[in-house]
């Protein structure tokens, strides 16, 4: 009887610890609560990671547009005139570009200019400067021949000649003093070049001609054959005619009057070589 009542107590007790087991599990159990490391799946929180193809994408994206907005620039609409009433009297004294110039041309006699415009003309004597430079120096001009060197010196500078910008007016009367008369139909109307003094015409400066405007030449390249026709005078050189039609015509021809067939030039080298007309 002892024997039985031991067991049964045994057997109690076994059956405490497991009540007492199942508790402790259903307490343990949420040691699964260990299964809250997939909130490690919340690493996929480098999702975010995508973030960083967005930053590379506008990174290429942003330099593909500025190229092609660059490149729609230069195909700018060719100026053949300036719009807008050209001045045609000015007070008959200059200022000058003060600037001393780069050193044009690699070897021959130096010829130093000045470089003025006529106040009251509503031109800046820089930019006029700059664009002297540009025809005097540029591929094609007078320096190309290896036997002449042309540089702006400063308006209080000592020089051979100066190149003057002004209106109309006072274009006819300094040609006139060096005797030029560039009136056509009464008015002061082409450039010329008097002793020392290369006269440009504001009228011609601003407004070209009527055939290079027909013709859509640019007002930029009439500025380079004006500068360089009269500094052509300067240097010596008189008037040649076209050499035929469809050919380029000879800087020292007198484009601002006519073209004769000839196609406009700016330029006293062509190809490298010296290129004239038959004399006038």
């Amino acid at each position: 009887m002892a024997l039985v009542l031991a067991v049964v107590a045994a057997v109690a007790v076994v059956v405490d610890q497991r009540g007492v087991d199942v508790g402790a599990e259903v307490v343990t159990a949420p040691t699964p609560v260990t299964a809250p490391t997939p909130v490690t799946a919340p690493t996929p929180v480098t999702a975010p990671t995508p973030v960083t193809a967005p930053t590379s994408a506008p990174t290429s994206a942003a330099p593909s547009p500025s190229p092609a907005t660059v490149a729609a620039e230069p195909p700018a609409t060719p100026v053949f005139q300036i719009a807008g009433p050209v001045p045609s009297a000015g007070r008959g004294t200059f200022g000058y570009d003060d600037r001393l110039g780069p050193l044009l041309g690699e070897a021959g006699t130096l010829r130093r200019y000045r470089v003025a415009v006529e106040n009251g003309a509503q031109e800046d004597a820089a930019e006029f400067g700059a664009t002297v430079e540009e025809a005097l120096g540029g591929t094609g001009s007078w320096v190309d021949g290896g036997r002449l060197r042309l540089q702006q010196v400063p308006g209080d500078a000592a020089a051979d000649f100066t190149v003057y910008l002004v209106t109309a007016q006072t274009a006819g009367r300094m040609c006139l003093a060096g005797g030029v008369d560039i009136r056509i139909g009464g008015r002061p109307y082409t450039s010329c070049r008097a002793p020392g003094k290369v006269i440009i015409n504001l009228d011609r400066w601003r407004l070209s001609v009527p055939h290079f405007v027909a013709m859509k030449v640019p007002l930029s390249v009439y500025r380079l054959y004006v500068v360089n026709h009269e500094v052509g005078h300067q240097l010596g050189n008189r008037h040649e005619r076209c050499p035929g039609r469809g050919r380029p015509a000879p800087v020292m021809m007198q484009q601002t009057l006519f073209l004769d067939g000839c196609v406009a030039n700016p330029w006293p080298y062509v190809d490298g070589r010296r290129y004239t007309g038959p004399p006038v």
